[in-house]
């Protein structure tokens, strides 16, 4: 575009510098050649200017209809609608972005939809009401809480098989894996535990109590750090992955709303870890959080009871998950504010945004 504008400007400063003036008839013709180019190169410039980012595609799991929305980030509108098993809700890309791999917890499975042709291909074995999932780096290996029985299954991911079980605690849902690959978190809502698993040798090294009803897990993109949020607890707690020890936690409040409505479920922190965005159910706001200090600098009003939230890969928007208001919120990160919302199908749970 630089090249561009300079090149009008070299246009404009030589319109009245040019070799000797052509005749009469000619005047005519030479200028409206120049008014033409000028015209067309500020016309590219502007529309170089002009043109949209990178779309990038998200998938919403609502788990009442059944189905999962489609969202178009250039448009910020649903394109498709695709039907699905019964009560979808944890859902992710594989790491080739070939596929969205969908929990569908009635159905005792984990679905797969084929990112360009947009339909159901495949399933993958997993126990009573998977939930919430995880695969490590490689995308080779997936681990899935089953809510019902207690543990978690490894899957195969190449060869689509099942490698066998985990126990866990009662109701697990929470899932993440350390950036190494070496430990994998689930967090179990009623034992009230984040357990720490060695994925090599599949068992449990350790357990650490954290506050009531523990749902979602994240790591810190350093390693030196777990956050987990309790939805009961009202709280977040921060653990030491290596004294396995809570270290501290982030509190919440909010003028006007009773305690007992402020119930912590997501968690998205930014990849330079410096904040973390935490959706806060019932109470209808995303928590912004000074990672460092472990304060809340602010709170995004958003769509009613959110659930779960996905960044664009650029790191520009977060996407959130309203249970009751049947909607997604879009977030400007650098400015910290909503800027859109998009209707999607009922009880919207779990979103994930192609790589």
């Amino acid at each position: 575009m630089q090249a561009e504008v300079s090149e009008v400007m070299r246009w404009s400063r030589c319109r009245d510098s040019a070799p000797p003036p052509p005749l009469a008839g000619e005047v005519r013709t030479a200028r409206g050649q120049i008014s033409h180019i000028l015209r067309a190169a500020l016309l590219g410039a502007l529309a170089l200017a002009a043109a949209p980012a990178h779309a990038f595609i998200a998938y919403v799991s609502n788990e009442k209809s059944n189905t999962v929305s489609v969202i178009d980030t250039d448009s910020w509108t649903v394109t498709k609608t695709i039907k699905v098993g019964q009560r979808p809700r944890g859902i992710d890309f594989t790491r080739d972005g070939k596929f969205v791999m969908v929990a569908v917890g009635d159905d005792d499975t984990i679905q797969m939809i084929d990112a360009k042709t947009q339909g159901v291909v495949d399933s993958l074995p997993s126990g009573p009401d998977p939930e919430l999932f995880v695969q490590d780096a490689a995308g080779k290996t997936l681990y899935v809480a089953n809510e019902n029985d207690n543990t978690v299954t490894v899957i195969d991911l190449e060869k689509r098989a099942r490698l066998g079980d985990i126990q866990v605690g009662v109701e697990p849902e929470g899932m993440t894996i350390s950036p190494d690959g070496k430990t994998l978190i689930n967090t179990s809502e009623t034992t009230n535990m984040a357990h720490f698993i060695d994925t090599a040798q599949r068992q449990i090294v350790a357990n650490v109590l954290v506050d009531a009803r523990p749902r979602f897990a994240e790591f810190k993109h350093d390693s030196s750090e777990l956050w987990v949020s309790s939805e009961i607890g009202g709280t977040v707690s921060i653990i030491d992955p290596k004294k396995h020890e809570v270290i501290g936690k982030v509190v919440f409040e909010i003028p006007g709303l009773r305690k007992e409505a402020i119930q912590p479920v997501g968690i998205g922190m930014t990849k330079d870890d410096k904040t973390a965005f935490v959706a806060l159910g019932p109470a209808n706001r995303i928590a912004v959080v000074d990672v460092a200090s472990r304060k809340v600098t602010k709170y995004l009003l958003v769509g009613q009871r959110v659930w779960h939230m996905a960044f664009t890969p650029d790191e520009k928007y977060l996407l959130t998950t309203n249970g009751v208001s049947n909607d997604v919120s879009v977030i400007d990160v650098a400015a910290q504010k909503v800027i859109k919302t998009i209707q999607v199908g009922e009880l919207p749970w779990g979103i994930a945004i192609a790589p």
